[in-house]
């Protein structure tokens, strides 16, 4: 294939797992209907009709593009100054949305191996958006304040007139062994990751409530359903924010408002991006190497996987999260990418 056709065939079959069971569900369904409906048997049992959800539970009839079309959208992403953050601001002004982009911009803690977000890669993920036509926006805010995330929920609604999506993505990573940590390594994590998440959904869904409407989408991880040796904290955060997801979907539900988590495997970027976390990764394969050049860790990793990549990229998981974050997504999901046939 061609680069661009190569891209999206990439896209298509990373992603494709998580959509796999839907595919099969509809995939001998006759064409659609006048109304646009795929059934074109009477929608009836014994002559009595069957009960359908209305126009505000379901996603509605089949029409070109309702699970990328964001036209008219106005969305909040946390952690936006790069990474999966960038890659799902960015995505959403491409198909249509309005972004506002939050992040710290700045140090979090020392429980984090990553260099920190700086202002510039906030304005760079602000210029990538606005050249798609939309409108974007960068707001430094530390997601542990959730003060601050309630005055920019305020001020967005305000603003924008609602709130339609909000993306809960902002996360730090800290590699040392369990009985080596420091109260910080340890509770920084939580804190931020966690704890973050949940002032983020806190802040900003009672503006989706006032509506009956919105998209909630919150990054776990891989290592959500895992354990991590020697990042413990960060994998009991991702583990914690499934249980999250599913207790917040309970919840808001009633509002018609949907609450997804997107659990991404191993993604190249500057939160993983550093010698610790590739010997980490020679190392979950039983290789260990000190310091391992990016390759070493890719031929490492990448066998182990079945689609034979050492890592994703960003851009992988930005096409999940705009359907999620569309109208045609009216149910609840988990989608996973990568490597997650290895797991239960």
């Amino acid at each position: 294939m061609a680069g661009g056709d190569c891209d999206a065939g990439r896209r298509s079959i990373l992603m494709g797992g998580a959509f796999l069971g839907a595919a099969l569900a509809t995939g001998a369904a006759a064409a659609p209907t006048s109304d646009g409906r795929s059934d074109s048997e009477p929608r009836n049992l014994n002559g009595q009709p069957m009960p359908e959800p209305s126009a505000e539970q379901s996603a509605g009839p089949i029409k070109p593009g309702r699970g990328s079309m964001l036209q008219g959208k106005t969305a909040v992403v946390t952690g936006a100054a790069r990474g999966i953050g960038r890659a799902i601001a960015v995505e959403f002004a491409a198909n249509g949305a309005d972004v506002v982009c939050v992040d710290i911009c700045g140090f979090v803690s020392t429980a984090s191996n990553a260099k920190p977000a700086t202002p510039a890669d906030l304005d760079e993920t602000v210029r990538q958006i606005r050249a798609y036509g939309r409108k974007g926006e960068g707001v430094h805010a530390d997601i542990r304040d959730i003060g601050a995330l309630r005055r920019i929920a305020d001020d967005v609604d305000a603003r924008y007139g609602k709130i339609d999506i909000v993306v809960a993505d902002a996360a730090i990573q800290r590699w040392v062994p369990l009985l080596e940590m420091t109260d910080a390594d340890w509770r920084d994590v939580i804190d931020n990751n966690l704890n973050g998440t949940a002032n983020t959904i806190r802040a900003f869904a009672p503006k989706m409530v006032a509506r009956k409407k919105g998209r909630i989408i919150v990054l776990s991880s891989m290592q959500g359903l895992h354990g991590t040796k020697d990042a413990a904290s960060y994998s009991a955060s991702k583990w914690g924010i499934i249980g999250l997801m599913k207790s917040a979907a309970l919840e808001l539900g009633e509002h018609h408002i949907t609450v997804n988590a997107v659990l991404p495997g191993l993604v190249d970027t500057a939160l993983t991006r550093y010698e610790k976390r590739l010997s980490e990764t020679a190392g979950e394969e039983g290789q260990e190497l000190e310091n391992p050049t990016p390759q070493q860790a890719w031929d490492i990793r990448a066998p182990t996987v079945p689609l034979k990549v050492g890592w994703l990229q960003p851009d992988d998981i930005s096409p999940a999260a705009v359907f999620l974050a569309s109208d045609a997504a009216a149910m609840e999901y988990q989608v996973t990418g990568g490597d997650s046939a290895k797991d239960i």
